[in-house]
């Protein structure tokens, strides 16, 4: 007897095969790459050196560290507005330690990991296992961070350190990519030891997520706190683990700041906890959880450092045109994010309901 012909539905399309992490992550990759495509060919001037995306992540090597813990805690549905207070507290601790106290730059590394790793405990318990709103949490340790900064020491202290100076001066040179000055000598392209730090956390934590229990265990939880105790994961320690590596993040983001600008200042990583957040939400962390990714979160720290650069390079120097901008592509980006996800869930039903009715 013949076989009845299979019934198929009609075909999905790259979109529906698409997952809401990657969609979102592909669309900021394009999008940091158009812009800086513009700066190139409208711009010239700067862009067109490799050296000037160098720069950027120089500069920003510590926020690409802070923003992928931001990103922890946003993908499994919360927030955490303390990691600023966190860094400068690290930079001023760090400072005191050791142009005063004659420490040296390992040890000065341990207390910044135990900095860090202190927030991470407290916060985490009180949020996971205390359930207290995670806002309220954060911004008390965003306010005892920046308390305790002034109580260590009340002066803008440059390290003069010997061993931290020799560290922070250290540049790691990029074969072929440099360029010609003025002058026209040839000068290496290079990066800061930051750099390498911040690149080695992301490609980590991205294994992490995509490939470990626990990662998948932070997808879940962010998607629906319900379902993931039913699936029989531990909501509350998922939680708080999160919180715990958001705050060695921190605290390992607050060295690699130290080690930029060589200084502790109680005024150091003002604003911090809002670029962070800004920089996930732009690299496609949802507010709501359950979405996220740290290759796009690489890409919204470039992504908001490059439009205050072009914002600067057209003439708009004054600090209110770049708040202006970036809370414009805040903007554009969580419509972008509404809008496509909307039009995805449409997509699937159909393709669905298509599938049952052929």
């Amino acid at each position: 007897m013949a076989k009845a012909p299979a019934v198929r539905g009609p075909k999905r399309g790259w979109l529906s095969n698409m997952t809401d992490t990657n969609l979102l992550t592909s669309i900021t990759v394009v999008v940091f790459l158009v812009m800086y495509l513009f700066a190139i060919v409208v711009l010239q001037e700067g862009f067109l050196k490799p050296q000037t995306l160098f720069n950027m992540m120089n500069a920003n090597a510590s926020l690409i560290i802070i923003s992928c813990g931001m990103s922890l805690v946003m993908i499994t549905g919360g927030i955490d507005i303390s990691v600023g207070g966190v860094t400068a507290l690290v930079c001023m601790s760090s400072a005191v330690y050791l142009d005063q106290k004659g420490g040296n730059v390992v040890t000065s590394l341990l207390l910044s990991l135990c900095i860090g790793l202190a927030f991470g405990l407290v916060q985490g318990y009180l949020i996971a296992y205390l359930e207290i709103q995670p806002f309220i949490v954060s911004l008390a340790g965003m306010f005892f961070a920046r308390g305790m900064t002034t109580i260590v020491n009340t002066h803008t202290i440059n390290v003069q350190h010997e061993g931290f100076v020799a560290l922070k001066n250290t540049r790691i040179t990029v074969p072929f990519l440099g360029s010609y000055n003025k002058a026209g000598n040839y000068v290496d392209a290079y990066i800061e030891i930051g750099v390498v730090v911040a690149l080695v956390i992301v490609a980590l934590l991205f294994c992490m997520l995509k490939w470990t229990k626990l990662g998948r265990s932070f997808y879940a939880v962010g998607g629906n706190r319900q379902s993931a105790l039913m699936l029989g994961i531990n909501v509350r320690r998922t939680t708080f683990l999160s919180y715990l590596i958001c705050g060695i993040l921190a605290g390992i983001g607050g060295y690699v700041y130290f080690l930029h600008v060589g200084s502790g200042s109680a005024s150091h990583a003002s604003g911090a906890e809002m670029n962070a957040i800004a920089s996930s939400i732009i690299g496609g962390t949802m507010l709501t959880g359950g979405v996220g990714n740290l290759i796009g979160t690489l890409f919204g720290v470039l992504s908001l450092t490059l439009i205050q650069n072009i914002v600067s390079s057209v003439g708009l120097d004054q600090p209110w045109w770049t708040g202006i901008t970036i809370a414009a592509m805040i903007c554009v980006f969580l419509i972008m994010q509404s809008v496509i996800i909307s039009y995805r869930k449409k997509v699937l039903l159909n393709s669905v309901s298509g599938g049952k009715t052929g």
